[in-house]
């Protein structure tokens, strides 16, 4: 596997079993490369352009460097309210609506600096897997750079082409993420197309509060910067369309906890 090294050639190493496990699961990547830790299966390419100033400083080193310790916990606490789960109680949460028990092979998508991910790995054990895809290079820097679980890798791609080969995943979390996406019902799509028969979905994102009436006042706030406020019922609908079963919510603010289950 190719690997960038400090003189801009190309060098070849033994990959940690982590990384290579990751590899092995990637659907039509023949050499993803590894660049600082990570695999990539972009390149150079540029991430896709953000229509709002939220996702293009989720790019920067700067908030990548302050994300876990700063950002994260106080952007979630106000959209969950006083009486939300803490940041703590959140990735507890994630891992028992996954229901990982051992083993399991799980992909936190939009995984920022790991904070989920590295919890997600220490519940699958030293048997499983776990995987956090980013489209920001500053991100997963920092997520190598603060992940000691030995059963945790690192991707860069895109959410709305997860390059997961079908079936492969028993579990993947999206967390406080989804709403930033340029199209979430496409990564919602590809992540149920990973996951085998009886896999595990949970998401944790925005949710609007009031009538229909607010339906104009949603539209134009995804106009306006580009961050979609989700209905009470859009993605469960979407998840029950997509032939989920067990959809289960619970609305903390204006933040909503999803979990569902692939039929067997």
């Amino acid at each position: 596997m190719g690997v960038g090294s400090e003189s801009g050639h190309w060098v070849h190493v033994e990959l940690p079993p982590a990384v290579r496990h990751a590899a092995a699961l990637l659907d039509g990547v023949h050499a993803p490369m590894l660049v600082r830790g990570y695999l990539d299966v972009l390149g150079t390419a540029e991430p896709p352009k953000s229509p709002n100033l939220i996702q293009s400083l989720m790019l920067t080193r700067t908030i990548s460097g302050v994300y876990e310790r700063l950002w994260r916990p106080v952007l979630g606490q106000l959209l969950k309210g006083p009486f939300g789960p803490s940041e703590a109680g959140e990735r507890e949460l994630a891992a028992e609506y996954l229901e990982l028990t051992g083993g399991e092979v799980v992909v936190d998508v939009a995984c920022g600096p790991g904070n989920f991910t590295r919890t997600l790995a220490t519940a699958v054990g030293d048997r499983g897997l776990a995987i956090g895809v980013d489209v920001s290079p500053s991100m997963l820097e920092r997520a190598v750079w603060d992940t000691d679980e030995v059963n945790a890798a690192f991707l860069r791609a895109d959410a709305t082409e997860l390059p997961l080969r079908p079936g492969t995943v028993d579990a993947v979390g999206c967390f406080l993420a989804l709403h930033l996406m340029t199209d979430p019902f496409r990564a919602i799509e590809r992540m149920t197309e990973a996951l085998a028969p009886g896999g595990r979905i949970a998401l944790f994102t925005t949710c609007a509060r009031g009538d229909e009436d607010l339906r104009w006042v949603l539209a134009e706030t995804r106009r306006r910067n580009g961050m979609h406020l989700f209905t009470r019922e859009e993605l469960t609908d979407w998840l029950e369309k997509l032939g989920y079963l067990d959809v289960h919510q619970e609305v903390h603010g204006f933040m909503q906890f999803i979990r569902a289950r692939r039929p067997e």
